[in-house]
C-alpha cells in the first residue's frame, strides 16, 4: 500500500522493455559482442591472474564505484563469501580490479553473476575491449568473453556492473585464465578447519536437525552418523532423517573444499522421539492466513476478536525493532486500536486458541529491519521472539523480511526458538515473489533448512510486477497463471505442498499492484490441488495437500465487507 506507515511493500521488479532496450544500445556500443565468446585453447601453464576471486578477503584488490559494493555470505557461488553491489540513479555500482597480463595473449574472462541487467567486461586491453551482461540471472549464471591483449598491453581492468536504478547485483568466481603476466595468481586452498559449534535441533520419531558454524573457505560439509558418512550438505546444517523411534545417535561433521577434508567436529548426541508423538498445535491440512494491524492506515481497526472465523492463523503486524541486533518487541498500539488494551488483546487471542485458531507475532513488514547476521543476533532473536510468546501467549512467528535475510543465522534463530518452544511452533513465512525464484535465494534456502519445523509459505503474489514461472516464461502479475506458475516454482523446488499457500491482497487498496478476484484465488488452488480451472499454463501434476492462502489484511478485508475471506475461506477448506 503505497504512501501509508508501516504496509506491505511497493517494491517493483522491473522487466521494461525500454530499459532493455536501452541497457542493449549501451552494451553494443562498449563491447564486441554482447553474448559470450567461445573460450580459447587453454594450457597447463595458464592461470587466473585475478587476486581475491571469489571476494574470500572481503574487497581487497577491488574498487567499486560511489562505494557501493560489500561482501556478503549469502548467496555465495562457491566458497564464504560474494560481492554484494547496489546501483543508484546515477550510478551503476562498477567493481574493477587492474590484472597483470603478457602482451598479445589470449585471456578467457568469467565470473557467476545473479541480478538484473549485470555486466562483466575487460578495458584497456590495448586491442578491443570486450564485455558480456545479462538482462535476468535469478541463480547463479556464469558469463564469459574472451579478449586478447596488445603488442605492449601489460595490465588490463576487469569488471563488473550493474544498470542504473535496478536493484543489487552479486558476483563471485571471477576468472582472467590466461599466462601469468608477471603478477601471479591466488593460492590454491588449503584443507579447511573442523567446524565448531555443532548442534542438534527439532527432532522427530525420524529425523533430526543439525546445524553448524560456517568454516571459512568451505565449500561443503559432511555429516557422519554413529561413525558413518550419512549425508553432505552445502550450508550449515541438515535434518538426517530415516532414523528410528526412541534411540540415541552420535553426529559428526567436517568441512570439504577441493583441496580435500577436515577433521570431523566434535561430537553430539540426540535422541528420536517416541513414535506417535507430536505437540504441534493444530492448523488445518488446508488453511487460510490473514495479517491483522497493529496499526490505523485507513482499513478497517479490528480486534482481534472481530477477525472472521475463516481465517485459521492470524499473525499480528507487526513486531518492533530494538537496539540490541536481533532482539524484536512488541508494543499494542491501543490509542489507534480506539483503546484495546493489552487485557483484552491476550484475552482474545486466547479466545481464538480455544476456537481452534493460531495468533502469531510477524516480524518485519515494509519497514521493519531486523538483521540476524551472527550467533548473537540468532540467540537474541530466538530469546525476544519466545518472550513475547509467553507475555501474550502467541502461538509462533511470522517472518516478513523484506529487505533480505542471512540463511545461516535465521536457521540457527529458528532452531533455537524451536527448541525453547518446546515443538510447539507455528512457524510462517511472507517472502516477496524474487525471493523465491531460486533455490538459492536467502529466503528459499531458510525455508529448505528448517522444512523439518515450518508450517507455510505465504509468498506474496503482489507488488511484484512480471515474473519467471517454473516453466521458464514470464508471466504478469494479476492472473492465474501467475500465481500457479509461481507456485510451482517451490512445490518443485523442495517445500511439501502443505507448505505452499498463496499470499494475496485482500482488496485493490491493500497493495500498490497485484490484487485479483477472490474469483481468480480460488481458481489458482483449484488448478494446482486438482488440475482443474487452469488458465494458458497447467502444472505436470498436482498437489492436493496444498496448505491454502493468505492476504494481506484481515482489516483491509473488513473495510470491503470481508468479501475475500467470505470467498477464498470455504474453498480453502474444502480443498481435497
Amino acid at each position: 500500500m503505497p504512501g501509508t506507515a508501516r504496509t506491505r511493500p511497493s517494491r517493483h521488479r522491473r522487466l521494461l522493455t525500454t530499459l532493455l532496450a536501452v541497457a542493449a544500445a549501451a552494451a553494443a556500443s562498449t563491447t564486441a559482442s554482447a553474448a559470450p565468446a567461445p573460450s580459447p585453447t587453454t594450457s597447463a601453464a595458464d592461470v587466473n591472474v585475478a587476486k581475491n576471486a571469489g571476494y574470500e578477503s572481503g574487497l581487497s584488490n577491488w574498487t567499486c564505484s560511489a562505494g557501493g559494493g560489500s561482501t556478503v555470505t549469502s548467496p555465495v557461488h562457491s566458497g564464504t563469501a560474494a560481492l554484494k553491489a547496489t546501483p543508484t540513479t546515477s550510478d551503476n555500482a562498477r567493481c574493477s580490479q587492474t590484472v597483470a597480463v603478457k602482451p598479445n595473449a589470449t585471456y578467457r574472462l568469467s565470473a557467476y553473476v545473479q541480478g538484473s541487467y549485470v555486466y562483466l567486461g575487460a578495458s584497456g586491453t590495448g586491442t578491443t575491449d570486450v564485455s558480456t551482461w545479462t538482462p535476468s540471472a535469478t541463480g547463479w549464471q556464469e558469463l564469459s568473453t574472451t579478449f586478447t591483449t596488445g603488442p605492449s598491453t601489460t595490465s588490463v581492468t576487469v569488471y563488473t556492473h550493474g544498470w542504473y536504478g535496478q536493484p543489487a547485483y552479486h558476483a563471485d568466481d571471477f576468472s582472467v585464465l590466461g599466462p601469468d603476466g608477471g603478477g601471479g595468481t591466488d593460492p590454491g586452498p588449503e584443507v579447511p578447519a573442523a567446524p565448531g559449534g555443532l548442534a542438534a535441533g527439532a527432532v522427530t520419531s525420524s529425523t533430526v536437525a543439525l546445524s553448524w558454524n560456517p568454516v571459512p573457505g568451505a565449500t561443503g560439509y559432511t555429516v557422519y552418523r554413529d561413525g558413518a558418512k550419512d549425508r553432505t550438505a552445502s550450508g550449515t546444517s541438515a535434518t538426517v532423517t530415516g532414523l528410528s523411534p526412541s534411540t540415541a545417535y552420535r553426529f559428526q561433521v567436517s568441512a570439504t573444499n577441493a583441496a580435500g577434508e577436515s577433521a570431523r567436529s566434535v561430537e553430539v548426541r540426540a535422541t528420536t522421539a517416541p513414535s506417535g508423538g507430536g505437540t504441534d498445535p493444530t492448523v488445518p491440512k488446508h488453511a487460510v492466513t490473514g495479517y491483522w494491524q497493529n496499526f490505523d492506515n485507513g482499513a478497517t481497526v479490528q480486534k482481534i476478536g472481530d477477525v472472521p472465523g475463516q481465517y485459521d492463523i492470524i499473525a499480528v503486524a507487526f513486531a518492533d525493532t530494538t537496539t540490541t541486533p536481533g532482539a524484536v518487541t512488541f508494543h499494542l498500539d491501543s490509542a489507534g486500536l480506539g483503546g484495546y488494551t493489552v487485557d483484552q488483546f491476550k484475552a482474545d487471542i486466547k479466545a481464538k486458541q480455544a476456537a481452534g485458531k493460531s495468533v502469531i507475532i510477524s516480524v518485519g513488514g515494509e519497514k521493519g529491519t531486523v538483521s540476524v547476521n551472527d550467533a548473537a543476533s540468532a540467540a537474541n532473536f530466538a530469546d525476544s521472539v519466545h518472550a513475547l510468546m509467553q507475555q501474550y501467549g502467541f502461538d509462533g512467528v511470522d517472518i516478513d523480511l523484506e529487505n533480505g535475510l542471512n540463511p545461516t543465522y535465521m536457521t540457527q534463530a529458528l532452531r533455537s526458538l524451536s527448541q525453547k518452544a518446546g515443538g510447539k511452533l507455528v512457524l510462517t513465512m511472507a517472502p516477496q515473489t524474487i525471493d523465491m525464484q531460486s533455490t538459492s535465494g536467502g529466503y528459499f534456502q531458510t525455508a529448505l533448512n528448517v522444512k523439518d519445523i515450518l508450517t507455510v509459505v505465504n509468498m506474496q503474489y503482489y507488488n511484484s510486477g512480471s515474473m519467471l514461472g517454473c516453466d521458464g516464461k514470464v508471466y504478469s502479475q494479476g492472473s492465474v497463471d501467475f500465481l500457479t506458475a509461481l507456485a510451482c516454482i517451490q512445490l518443485e523446488g523442495g517445500l511439501d505442498p502443505s507448505q505452499v499457500g498463496l499470499g494475496l491482497p485482500a482488496s485493490t487498496r491493500g497493495a500498490g499492484s497485484g490484487h485479483v478476484a477472490p474469483s481468480v484465488v480460488n481458481a489458482a488452488l483449484d488448478c494446482l490441488a486438482k488440475g482443474t480451472n487452469c488458465g494458458a499454463y497447467k502444472p505436470a501434476r498436482t498437489y492436493p495437500g496444498l496448505r491454502g492462502a493468505m492476504t494481506w489484511s484481515t482489516n483491509w478485508d473488513a473495510a470491503n465487507g470481508n468479501a475475500w475471506s467470505s470467498a477464498v475461506g470455504p474453498h480453502v477448506h474444502g480443498l481435497p
